[in-house]
């Protein structure tokens, strides 16, 4: 369950997210990811199906890897979550296309 009072999760890191967000191409990114870093930063999940009760449309895909669909699936970003250290490390942030052309996500 999230709270609205305590950062529980870290991010690592949102720089990367930030510079996608700048970019002028991707400017649109900018209110779905803070609104997605607002969300993980104040929950607290055990595993992956804890996770999907905030994020429905989030797909574990193995290796600790999750799929969020950002702004409607027009990008995506994959994160590596360790639910014992409650750490989030970014992975991979783009457009649906770029992500279509990843070969194997669960070593990315």
């Amino acid at each position: 369950m999230v709270t609205d009072y305590i950062c529980r999760v870290r991010i690592i890191s949102i720089k990367k997210l930030k510079e996608f967000w700048e970019n002028p191409r991707y400017s649109d990114s900018e209110i779905p990811l803070k609104i997605w870093i607002n969300i993980i930063k104040k929950g607290k999940w055990q595993n992956s199906n804890e996770l999907k009760k905030n994020f429905p449309d989030a797909d574990s895909v193995g290796n600790n890897r999750t799929v969020f669909n950002i702004k409607h699936n027009t990008y995506r970003l994959i994160v590596v979550f360790r639910y014992k250290i409650q750490i989030c490390y970014i992975r991979f942030i783009g457009t649906h296309k770029e992500y279509d052309k990843i070969k194997n996500i669960k070593e990315i």
